[in-house]
């Protein structure tokens, strides 16, 4: 499975020749093959790219993220079709039915506490994480009861302070969207290559958002995100916190009894949600994943 985030920072033309990605720039030339590349995220505007390695950049299922004067990730160019039986795909989706919609988003929701309160834990909260540990088990089918946003206050305020605001301007909450933002490209790529709509969640169902499903399946990974941002953080937003985010799909995970990068567990995680919802296994069936 390809692995690497290619990082553009600098000026240069993006080009394609012969399976590689040609990043030229003024006084260097550096080649990547595609086989090798799961995200190409720019960092400047001032960036040519060629027509050419973007249909090839879309054959081979490649995200790539475009990011706005502020260095923020503001649009995603993914293929029209992920999948050969698209059309069936979309179908199957349409179908899915309320019941086991609700089903998967216990799961999704449970995943995610399970993930803050481990996180918690590791930090030393253990009041907290013991609290969030008891909040799993009362989660119910649609989360009717909304044990998402309890956690999440709990969480939190925990982690960043009883003052903490995810409303707030700050440089914490720069970093916590940015890395929301590239985990949300990674989520995007593994649905839209599968064939599915990103539009039509289970739970997330703004008009506005076009990543509903996406969204919802990202869910237990952002404690993945907030971990980073609680290591490196250091005052400012800068240029090598977005590198740290950047790279995040090379985080190391224990999954399946097995230790695989964050963007492996991503697209094993979203398939075994797809296969839920599609009733080709149990919803228990969909597995857990751990910090190493």
């Amino acid at each position: 499975m390809s692995f690497r985030t290619i990082f553009i920072e600098s000026p240069c033309r993006l080009s394609y020749s012969s399976g590689y990605m040609v990043v030229r720039k003024e006084d260097d030339t550096v080649k990547v093959h595609l086989s090798e590349i799961s995200t190409v995220i720019l960092q400047t505007e001032r960036v040519f790219i060629s027509a050419y390695l973007l249909s090839e950049l879309a054959k081979a299922k490649i995200s790539f993220v475009i990011s706005d004067e502020k260095r923020n990730p503001i649009g995603q160019y993914l293929p029209l079709y992920g999948a050969h039986n698209v059309s069936k795909r979309i179908q199957d989706q349409l179908s899915w039915g309320e019941p086991i919609k609700k089903r998967v988003w216990q799961r999704i929701v449970r995943d995610k506490i399970a993930q803050q309160a481990a996180f918690l834990r590791e930090r030393d909260h253990l009041e907290a994480a013991q609290l969030l540990d008891s909040l799993v088990s009362e989660v119910r089918s649609g989360d009717t009861t909304n044990r998402e946003a309890q956690s999440a206050r709990i969480y939190f305020s925990t982690l960043f302070g009883k003052g903490f605001s995810r409303d707030d301007d700050s440089p914490l909450n720069a970093a916590l969207n940015y890395g929301y933002a590239v985990l949300l490209s990674m989520v995007n790529r593994e649905v839209v290559s599968r064939g599915y709509l990103t539009q039509c969640g289970i739970c997330h169902r703004n008009e506005y958002n076009q990543f509903n499903l996406a969204c919802d399946f990202m869910e237990p990974f952002r404690p993945v995100i907030d971990r980073q941002v609680s290591d490196y953080l250091s005052g400012s937003f800068d240029a090598d916190m977005r590198r740290a985010l950047a790279d995040v799909a090379n985080i190391s995970l224990s999954y399946r009894g097995g230790a695989y990068r964050l963007g492996s567990v991503v697209s094993m995680y979203v398939q075994d949600c797809l296969n839920a919802l599609c009733k080709k296994i149990a919803v228990d069936d969909i597995q857990e994943f751990a910090f190493k």
